[in-house]
Parts: C-alpha cells; sequence; structure tokens
C-alpha cells in the first residue's frame, strides 16, 4: 500500500509505481486529500500516469493535529480492510507520519523513501514527521550518502537502510521529453523569455504564518522584479489565502499564477534565470536543472545543493533574497551524490525481495 498525499509525493509514487509494476508488485495507492485542489493534486496524477488510487480520503486542510489525526483514523480503516503487507511512505508531510502511525500500530512493515533527511530544525512540523517515520520504518531507502550519516548518529542499524539515490531525478531525466515538447508555446503563453525570468514559490509555515517573514519575502520579491527580471509566483492555495487575509498586494512585475502542474513547472525551470523557494523539492529540481537558487529557509534537508554552490540561504531577510538573486546570471553545475537516475528501480526490487524472503 502507498500513502500520498501532496505535490512532491505524486512526483516520487509516478516513478516507484511504474517499477513496482515491473517487479510483479501488487500495489494499492491511498490518496490521502492533504492536497485536494486540481492544480495540487490531480492534474499531477494525470501528466504523471500514476495509477488511479483506489482511496481518497479527501482529507483537506487543517491544522497539523486535526490534519494527522483524520489521517490516522481512516487510514487506519483502510489498512485494516486491505491488510497489505508492506505500507510505502514517501518524504514528511502529515500524510507520511499518519500513514506511518497507522501502519506500525497494526504491525505492518514500514517502507519509507527519502529517508534520512534532516534540517536539525525541530520547529519545523516537517522535521518530526520525518524523524518518527524513519525510527518506525523497516526498510529505509535514502537518497544521499549524507542521510545515511544522519540516522547512524540516531542509532538506526545500516541493516535498514539502503542507498538509492534520488527519484526525483529519476522523473526530471525521463520525463524530459514530455516537458520539454512545447516549451517556446509555454514561455511564449506566459509572456516570458529565457534566462529573464525568476521562478518563486512560497509555502511553508514559518514563513506564510509568519507576517514579518512573509513581507519581508514579498517585499524583495517587489525589488528583484522592478530592478532585475519579472517573477512568476505559483501560490500556493494556502499562501494566496493568507496574502488575502493581511492583504499584502505585490508589485506589478511580480505575476502571481496558479499553481504549476509537474511538467509545466519542469519546463519553466528549464528556462528560468533562477529560482526563490522555500521547497525542497523545487531546491533539488532546479539543481538537476542547472538553475541557481535562493532557498528562503534557514537551514536545508538537501546540503548537498549548498555546498556544490548552486543553492545559497536567505532565510525571509530582504537584502540577502534581493542580494542572492543579483547574483544569477547563468547555468550552475549540478549537484553529484543524488545517485544515477534509477532510484525507483532499486526501490521497487529492494521490496520484492523483502516480500519475497517474509513469504518463504
Amino acid at each position: 500500500m502507498s500513502v500520498v498525499g501532496a505535490r512532491p509525493q505524486f512526483i516520487k509514487a509516478a516513478m516507484v509505481s511504474a517499477a513496482l509494476k515491473e517487479f510483479a508488485v501488487d500495489e494499492i495507492i491511498v490518496h490521502t486529500g492533504q492536497h485536494y485542489d486540481y492544480e495540487m493534486s490531480r492534474l499531477f496524477f494525470e501528466q504523471l500516469g500514476i495509477p488511479e488510487p483506489r482511496y481518497n480520503l479527501e482529507i483537506g486542510s487543517n491544522s497539523h493535529g486535526a490534519q494527522t489525526g483524520r489521517i490516522l483514523e481512516q487510514i487506519e480503516s483502510v489498512m485494516l480492510n486491505e491488510k497489505p503487507d508492506m505500507v510505502v511512505v514517501y518524504g514528511d508531510t502529515n500524510s507520511t507520519l499518519g500513514g506511518a502511525l497507522a501502519a506500525a500500530k497494526l504491525h505492518i512493515p514500514i517502507a519509507h523513501v527519502e529517508a534520512g533527511l534532516r534540517s536539525f530544525n525541530r520547529r519545523m512540523p516537517e522535521e518530526i514527521n520525518r524523524v518518527v517515520t524513519d525510527h518506525l520504518s523497516d526498510l529505509l531507502f535514502v537518497p544521499t550518502e549524507s542521510a545515511i550519516i544522519n540516522l547512524r548518529r540516531e542509532g538506526i542499524e545500516d541493516s535498514r537502510v539502503i542507498v538509492t539515490g534520488d527519484v526525483m531525478l529519476d522523473s526530471v531525466r525521463k520525463l524530459a521529453p514530455l516537458y520539454l515538447d512545447g516549451r517556446d508555446r509555454l514561455l511564449n503563453r506566459l509572456e516570458v523569455s529565457e534566462r529573464r525570468y525568476f521562478i518563486a514559490t512560497v509555502h511553508r509555515a514559518e514563513n506564510t504564518d509568519e507576517i514579518g517573514r512573509l513581507r519581508s519575502i514579498v517585499g524583495a520579491f517587489g525589488e528583484i522584479a522592478r530592478t532585475i527580471a519579472p517573477i512568476l509566483w505559483a501560490v500556493h492555495p494556502r499562501t494566496r489565502k493568507k496574502l488575502d487575509e493581511l492583504q499584502i498586494v505585490a508589485p506589478e512585475q511580480v505575476r502571481l499564477v496558479d499553481p504549476l502542474g509537474y511538467l509545466e513547472m519542469q519546463t519553466l525551470l528549464t528556462a528560468a534565470r533562477g529560482v526563490l523557494t522555500d521547497s525542497g523539492g523545487l531546491q533539488k529540481e532546479a539543481a538537476f536543472h542547472g538553475v541557481p537558487t535562493a532557498t528562503l529557509r534557514d537551514e536545508t534537508e538537501w546540503p548537498e545543493t549548498v555546498n556544490a554552490g548552486c543553492n545559497v540561504l536567505t532565510g525571509a531577510a530582504y537584502e540577502k533574497i534581493v542580494a542572492a538573486a543579483a547574483k544569477m546570471s547563468g547555468r550552475v553545475i549540478a549537484p553529484s551524490g543524488f545517485g544515477d537516475g534509477n532510484a525507483a528501480a532499486v526501490i521497487a526490487k529492494a521490496i520484492a525481495s523483502w516480500s519475497n524472503r517474509e513469504k518463504t
């Protein structure tokens, strides 16, 4: 049983589901409904060819406790009904934690894709989710060597850990023919020119729920758009709600657009001057495309991107964000250490081998 609920999980699940099929593993997909609008959910299933979920829990948005509690309650019923041999969870969302907790309490083995990541900031809900999930999991699929080190420090045995590389690198490489097709048409439709625009996303609670940080970020976006290049800001529904509540108006040169589908975002990344984001997934995708990035946080789970010089941490500081954008003028060298683009096959083979071993 694969549990998904948010954009980054749909991307990873698309690759892993296809690989599981090749290894003759029967898969049931449960969509928690954590991301529920068309642009954040259904569009990704359609574009990425993910099998139709057998269950959609339609959880929707809520506080962290309420959302996780609803997921835990409903997914437990699904697991009792389906009796899966293993539950696969992805990343660090409330869907991940809810799926892992339900499986653990029912004594169902857990596999965690993208295990071992740490920001070392326990104020982040995602950090709590990933730490708890790692310690509950039977198979931990780690994307990088640094993730192994993090798990060793917490006493997790190497026998449970498998280095796979990054599943999102699989998708960036394997889906290139799809997202490169029609690139010029998309740029023309959005009225942007190659290397003459920035892409922005902001969705983390530390930025959207703290008025000072959000105002600083929007102010920096305005300065960048006025003096360097226009910004395409793909606005998360929760962020748009916050902007409306606080009556924060983005300058004219900052173009607010609805969340983009996976293929559209990859297309725009290939031609962007730079990226301004607090998304962990977008940090990596930009790096894989050789696009410089300013991460609007004080830490990252992906130190490899910072060490490689393709990503800089600015937090929400106005001056740092503007300065970082001003330095973005060309391609950067993509970081190493993320595997060879075949992570999904490694994951599927390990799950199939584990299943066969358990049945004999």
